[in-house]
């Protein structure tokens, strides 16, 4: 199993961030375009525990739209968690916290924990998706930033 971590500062205050993540829409915003995300399903238009969200896009490959359904399994203020239940991954949890830095500065960290399936096949292709993980969370962290601080 790989482990990525990307941490990066918005400024904005910490309930604002909040706010933004915790509203189900912000993955259409903050995901790259040629991924081409469709929420399909969601048990609530907010993140609570328990809620279920149905996507598809070009998440795993660039030519191959795929379907993914995953689940809060774990929300605390200022942080939650995300397990995929069916999709492209043999697992994947993505862990998100939030640190207020001062009254108009957030810290955003993203912890991903994958592995890919097929197992020793698939490990042949662990770089390649890391890397584009890698690339995915930076389009993410610089649209959340453009998102947030110029609205």
């Amino acid at each position: 199993m790989r482990t990525f971590t990307r941490s990066f500062i918005v400024k904005r205050p910490i309930e604002k961030v909040w706010d933004f993540y915790t509203d189900v829409k912000h993955l259409e915003v903050i995901t790259p375009k040629k991924i081409n995300l469709r929420i399909i399903n969601a048990t609530n238009k907010k993140i609570i525990q328990g809620q279920e969200i149905w996507l598809s896009g070009k998440i795993a490959t660039k030519i191959r739209t795929t379907r993914w359904h995953s689940k809060i399994t774990f929300l605390r203020h200022h942080e939650y968690v995300d397990e995929m239940l069916t999709g492209p991954f043999k697992k994947w949890k993505h862990i998100h916290r939030f640190h207020s830095i001062d009254e108009l500065r957030t810290q955003v960290t993203d912890i991903v924990e994958f592995e890919l399936p097929f197992q020793m096949i698939g490990k042949l292709f662990d770089g390649y998706a890391y890397k584009r993980i890698q690339n995915i969370f930076e389009y993410r962290s610089l649209a959340t930033i453009n998102a947030l601080e110029n609205y």
